[in-house]
C-alpha cells in the first residue's frame, strides 16, 4: 500500500512539473494526418512538406509534454500499431533565438521534433555528455536518431531527460529487437493515440463479427 501511495505522489509531482515548465517552439513539427502520413510545419505553422511512411516499419514518439501523449508507438509496414509504451522526454526551459539568420535552440533540454532515422543501435552504452558517476551504463538499448546524441533508450519514465527518450525495460527491449539502422522515427508534439483507439475499436468489431459468423456469443464489449 505504501509503495502504491509513493508512486501516486511521484506521478502527481511529475505532472505538476510538466505543467509548470515552458517548452520552446520547434523548427519542424510533424502532425499526423493518418496513422502513416504526416504533415511537417515550421515554427510559425507554415506547411513544409508531407511525409508518407506507408509500406515502412517506423516509430512514433509523442513527447511527454502538456498536449502530447507521452507514449512511443511501433508501427509496422501495413500501418498497424503493434506495440506502445510510456516514455519521458527532455526537460523544458529552452527557446529559439535567431543567430546569423538561423533559429538556434538556447537553454533547456527539449527533445527535438522532426522526421529522423535511426543512426546507431547499441545494446550497451554510457552517455558521453552525461556519464553515470558510478560507471553504470545509463543508455542501454540505445536507438540514436540525431547527430548530437538524442536517442530512445532504457531509462526512468518518471524522470525528465536531457533530450533523450526514456523507455521502460519491457518496451525498449521489444523495440530494440525490432528496430534497424535507417528506420524512420517521427518525434512529434500533439496526439497520435487516436489511431491506436481506432485500431482497438476495429479489433473489437472484427471479433464480434467473427463470433457471430460462428454462431457464438461474444464477450467483447
Amino acid at each position: 500500500m505504501k509503495k502504491i501511495l509513493i508512486v501516486m505522489v511521484l506521478t502527481m509531482l511529475f505532472g505538476t512539473l510538466l505543467n509548470a515548465v515552458t517548452y520552446r517552439k520547434h523548427r519542424v513539427n510533424p502532425h499526423p494526418v493518418t496513422a502513416t502520413k504526416f504533415e511537417l510545419t515550421d515554427v510559425d505553422g507554415n506547411y513544409i512538406r508531407t511525409v508518407d511512411l506507408t509500406g515502412k516499419d517506423f516509430i512514433v514518439v509523442s513527447v511527454r509534454e502538456p498536449g502530447s501523449d507521452g507514449q512511443m508507438y511501433a508501427v509496422d509496414r501495413d500501418g498497424t500499431i503493434w506495440w506502445h509504451g510510456l516514455i519521458s522526454s527532455g526537460a523544458g526551459g529552452g527557446k529559439l533565438e535567431k543567430k546569423q539568420g538561423k533559429l538556434v535552440p538556447v537553454g533547456g533540454h527539449e527533445t527535438n521534433s522532426n522526421l529522423f532515422h535511426i543512426l546507431a543501435k547499441r545494446r550497451f552504452h554510457m552517455s558521453k555528455t552525461h556519464p553515470n558517476p558510478n560507471g553504470i551504463n545509463n543508455m542501454d538499448f540505445e536507438l540514436q536518431f540525431t547527430q548530437d546524441g538524442q536517442a530512445l533508450h532504457l531509462g526512468n519514465t518518471a524522470a525528465m531527460s536531457h533530450g533523450c527518450i526514456h523507455v521502460g525495460r519491457q518496451d525498449i527491449s521489444a523495440l530494440f529487437k525490432w528496430a534497424h539502422i535507417g528506420m524512420p522515427v517521427i518525434v512529434m508534439r500533439g496526439h497520435y493515440k487516436q489511431f491506436l483507439s481506432k485500431e482497438v475499436k476495429q479489433f473489437k468489431e472484427d471479433i464480434k463479427e467473427y463470433d457471430a459468423e460462428r454462431g457464438e456469443r461474444s464477450d467483447v464489449k
